[in-house]
């Protein structure tokens, strides 16, 4: 946690991940021209919050996109500001409050980025083996896993299936993309607070797409799940916010305690 709060420490860092937070997906050039910051400052400055995890990157063709990371502050708060309540630590409770709130129509995709101790081999059978992600994540997802197959998302005692519910890629151990479950009417028994009326615009909205990367450094698996193809002001955009970090907390856990 020290890289985490040591680039937090520097205002002009702060500011980098504030521009993040309003609007994800930014290139260096949108970067410095929003905080009128020079390229050479703003390079240094993007380098150190990746070193800290706390801006993931993604590619478009040629260009680097840049993305806020709310893992590490999440570590942050769950191991600090949960537990004591001083004055001392408002500052990181309210970057906690902002990053869990941000204003869904301004960022097109959800990209989260957290580190594993553990092989891509266990990781991926954590991510595809029902039994496990049932016990890691708290939903599993049963297919042969190979690319153009349907799937079943199974969570909460309820059973999803679709012929839209595709598997789009399949590398063992690297990657695996699919389009997002379908929203039932039975899903109010997982997340009851949801209206017939909004499971309805719900299910109006296109089918969005989730991918998992994963890369080995170290001792550790670098996790990428970005969650995107959302269409305009989409209110899958601001569900899947709340819930992907939730269910990516308890993979890492699960994963590391054994």
């Amino acid at each position: 946690m020290d890289e985490v709060f040591k680039a937090l420490a520097d205002p002009s860092r702060r500011r980098l991940l504030d521009s993040l937070n309003v609007r994800g997906g930014q290139s260096l050039r949108e970067l410095c021209t929003g905080l009128a910051m020079a390229r050479q400052s703003v390079s240094k400055h993007l380098a150190v919050l990746e070193g800290a995890n706390l801006v993931t990157t993604t590619w478009r063709g040629r260009e680097k996109l840049h993305y806020l990371n709310a893992e590490p502050i999440n570590a942050i708060a769950d191991r600090w500001i949960n537990q004591y309540d001083q004055p001392r630590v408002k500052a990181l409770a309210d970057l906690k409050t902002a990053l869990e709130t941000e204003k869904m129509s301004d960022t097109p995709e959800f990209v989260y980025t957290t580190y594993i101790k553990t092989t891509p081999e266990r990781l991926w059978r954590a991510i595809t083996d029902p039994v496990f992600s049932r016990n890691y994540m708290g939903h599993a997802i049963e297919s042969d896993w190979t690319k153009g197959s349907t799937y079943a998302w199974v969570e909460g005692g309820v059973r999803i299936e679709h012929p839209e519910q595709v598997i789009l890629e399949s590398d063992p151990y690297r990657r695996l993309a699919f389009t997002f479950h379908t929203f039932v009417p039975e899903i109010r028994e997982i997340a009851p607070s949801l209206t017939e009326a909004t499971i309805a615009e719900l299910a109006a909205e296109r089918r969005s797409r989730v991918s998992f990367d994963l890369e080995q450094e170290g001792d550790q698996v670098k996790l990428t799940v970005i969650h995107d193809d959302f269409g305009p002001d989409s209110m899958v955009r601001g569900l899947i916010s709340q819930g992907w970090p939730r269910k990516l907390a308890g993979l890492k856990s699960g994963l590391e305690e054994r």
